[in-house]
């Protein structure tokens, strides 16, 4: 494997895990929010990644041979629960308001494993850098 694809793969990864970070946040960022509805209320985004196989390889889309990219964004399919607030301006017909189907803690949890596959990342960025200046050094004696 090949320095290039190495850095393009690491990469490939941070990018896909910043993705997945952004998503969490958002999600938190949301969590308290209300509706009239079920179809109003927020629904939590989840990130479907893909990886990116040796016969899959889109040189225009600057692909590497191996890696992941991020596929879709999807919205979570849980549905919102339901609060009864008959006194609340979002209130419906029956005096219920959907809230978001947000599970902070859950999302706590996923940016956590996030951050650290974004540090796994790098460190295997740095180490094959490492590895690379050190075959550098090793050729120039």
């Amino acid at each position: 494997m090949s320095f290039e694809n190495i850095m393009g793969i690491a990469g490939q990864a941070m990018d896909a895990q910043t993705v997945r970070i952004n998503a969490a946040v958002s999600n938190i960022a949301n969590a308290d929010t209300q509706a009239g509805s079920p179809d109003d209320a927020f629904k939590a985004k989840r990130v479907i990644f893909k990886t990116i196989l040796a016969s899959e390889v889109n040189q225009k889309r600057g692909d590497t041979v191996g890696g992941v990219r991020v596929a879709e964004i999807a919205e979570d399919l849980a549905p919102a629960p339901a609060v009864y607030e008959p006194n609340h301006p979002d209130a419906d017909a029956k005096g219920y308001v959907y809230t978001s189907n947000v599970e902070v803690m859950s999302e706590m949890v996923d940016i956590t494993a996030a951050s650290r596959s974004y540090e796994s990342a790098v460190e295997a960025s740095n180490t094959a850098k490492r590895l690379m200046m050190r075959t550098i050094e090793l050729l120039k004696k």
